[in-house]
């Protein structure tokens, strides 16, 4: 079952598009996957596979096209109902994966598989895809702005490099301003930390919410 709000730890999805692709019974699987932020999105990149493989005898799909996992869609595109689009959601939904769409190329080899053997070729091809893909953690952060003059900019970089902030963007003026990501969680005790390491000398900002892409840890 899915929560309609999202996992306090943050939702995992692929992070780029991946393709993989297997032979079963003389027909072609073509897997592929890519990362999707709304339907309008979730739809193009369909638009875009089916495009590429206009004459598959298949292009069937599913997605979970946002961070709740209410966002769900399927196409079985002809294959019998229920043995296409429903496999590859579940392979979705199975890996707990949220953003993420999946597109099942079939070009039909001559013998034909039965509904249980479609249903196993489109969950295993779907499988497939998402298990190679590469995958991140998007975790909710806040984007902080940490201003300090030159001085203390090597010192600071440092500081942060050691601590739970990433740095995504960097101005030089009269001052050196870093953009951080700083997971929300973790947001009010690491300001207090970065003023006490600049003595005060640093001007802090929080800005906006957004969600960073963390790599998985091994």
């Amino acid at each position: 079952a899915y929560s309609s709000s999202v996992p306090v730890s943050g939702i995992l999805g692929v992070s780029s598009r991946f393709r993989t692709e297997t032979v079963i019974e003389r027909s072609r699987f073509i897997a592929t996957c890519e990362r999707v932020c709304c339907e309008e999105e979730a739809r193009a990149f369909v638009a875009r596979v089916r495009a590429e493989f206009s004459d598959a005898t298949h292009n069937c799909y599913a997605f979970v096209a946002d961070k709740t996992g209410n966002l769900m869609r399927f196409g079985d595109d002809g294959e019998p109902q229920g043995t296409a689009g429903t496999p590859i959601l579940d392979a979705i939904r199975g890996r707990k994966l949220y953003e993420t769409a999946v597109v099942v190329t079939r070009y039909f080899g001559g013998i034909k598989l039965g509904a249980g053997g479609l249903v196993r070729a489109y969950a295993g091809a779907a499988g497939a895809c998402l298990d190679g893909a590469e995958k991140r953690l998007y975790e909710r952060c806040v984007r902080i702005s940490v201003t300090v003059g030159y001085e203390l900019a090597d010192p600071m970089k440092k500081w942060i490099a050691q601590n739970d902030c990433v740095p995504i963007d960097m101005l030089y003026t009269d001052r050196v301003q870093l953009i951080l990501a700083v997971k929300q969680k973790l947001c009010e005790q690491l300001l207090d930390k970065i003023i006490d390491f600049a003595a005060g000398k640093v001007t802090v900002e929080k800005q906006d919410e957004f969600y960073f892409p963390f790599p998985l840890q091994e």
